[in-house]
């Protein structure tokens, strides 16, 4: 068995993938208002100001959508996973670009900025690619919506959505 297959990390992924289509969804809407999310074998997280009605019917909405097959709305461009890889890659090639001491450090600042750039591109495609094959999974026929919950803490405003993750069958 591979080890992604494995639960709590199979219940993460698509937990992972879900949190990401229910933003998209939600930012289809509400595009005025700010998210993030973050999942994990449980269920996930929603921070952003917005009603519980609306995150629970783009929950509804996500799982109908990825059941049918739109296993895109699984990949998410500002995923944790894009911005980490992109971070490494842009930080590794600068380092790579600046490295040695033949020339002056001011000499070698064009050098790793295109280095840098480089990452950046780099760790993008990277980042998705992770995301579509490691960080999530779009299988979602085995999710359950248990429960959605409110809390306000202060101003802000955070969701948690509790997924029960049911064999197939």
């Amino acid at each position: 068995m591979n080890i992604l297959e494995l639960q709590p990390i199979a219940a993460t992924r698509r937990n992972h993938a879900l949190e990401h289509a229910t933003i998209h969804i939600l930012s289809g809407y509400l595009p005025a208002v700010s998210m993030a999310g973050r999942a994990n074998s449980r269920g996930f997280f929603i921070y952003g100001d917005l009603h519980t009605e609306a995150l629970r019917q783009a929950v509804r909405e996500a799982i109908q959508r990825m059941t049918a097959g739109e296993s895109y709305l699984a990949i998410h461009p500002n995923c944790g996973t894009n911005l980490v890889t992109t971070a490494i890659f842009s930080a590794t090639a600068t380092m790579l670009a600046i490295a040695g001491k033949r020339r002056h450090l001011l000499d070698r600042i064009p050098t790793g900025l295109l280095g840098a750039l480089a990452g950046v591109f780099l760790g993008q495609m990277v980042g998705l690619n992770l995301q579509e094959r490691i960080t999530t999974c779009a299988e979602l026929d085995v999710v359950k919506v248990v429960q959605i919950s409110r809390r306000e803490i202060g101003r802000r405003v955070l969701h948690w959505v509790q997924i029960a993750h049911e064999p197939a069958g």
